[in-house]
């Protein structure tokens, strides 16, 4: 582990605990998140990389106790997000309401992964085979799917996200979307 990013990771996780905790983040953890702030190509410098993963992975902890899966989903949303010139925080507010991040989930339409997005995508695109629960999968089609409804909503946010629900014209879902986001998703 180099040297210099421990004082930096422990003073950042400090800075950034808040309230709700005082509590150091472990050996595993520190050097998780020193490997993926190294390898993290979505952002603008690695310091933006500790602050944004090391802040979003303390939001998401209740959610997913494991750091490496947590890791992962954060850094492939701030990944397709970015490509896809969305809001990373967007998209994990839109991830909770969807399925509370569970890459497993199945809605009663059939709609698959943390995006719950329909398997019909994939014979649209002549993709049959990929797997919707994958995460890299799921968040790539979701962000890809959510970036063509905000260009045809002439960038409407709240009409991108009904039609993103299959719900255009209410406004039930975006709302749940901008709590999520306005709660627990805002940037510091």
């Amino acid at each position: 582990m180099p040297v210099f990013l421990l004082p930096l990771l422990t003073l950042l996780y400090c800075s950034l605990a808040g309230a709700a905790t005082q509590e150091r983040p472990d050996d595993e953890m520190r050097e998780l998140l020193i490997h993926a702030v190294q390898s993290s190509d979505s952002f603008e410098d690695r310091f933006h990389a500790e602050v944004w993963l090391t802040d979003m992975s303390k939001r998401l902890a209740r959610k997913i106790p494991d750091p490496e899966e947590r890791l992962l989903i954060l850094k492939t949303a701030h990944y397709e997000a970015t490509r896809a010139n969305l809001p990373p925080e967007m998209v994990l507010a839109l991830i909770e309401v969807e399925s509370n991040f569970d890459h497993f989930a199945i809605s009663h339409a059939g709609a698959r992964g943390l995006m719950q997005v329909m398997p019909f995508w994939l014979d649209e695109i002549g993709r049959p085979d990929d797997d919707l629960f994958d995460i890299h999968t799921n968040l790539r089609m979701g962000c890809t799917i959510l970036r063509l409804y905000l260009d045809r909503e002439k960038g409407d946010r709240t009409r991108a996200l009904a039609r993103y629900n299959g719900s255009v014209g209410k406004t039930w879902y975006p709302q749940r979307v901008f709590s999520a986001l306005s709660k627990r998703w805002y940037r510091l």
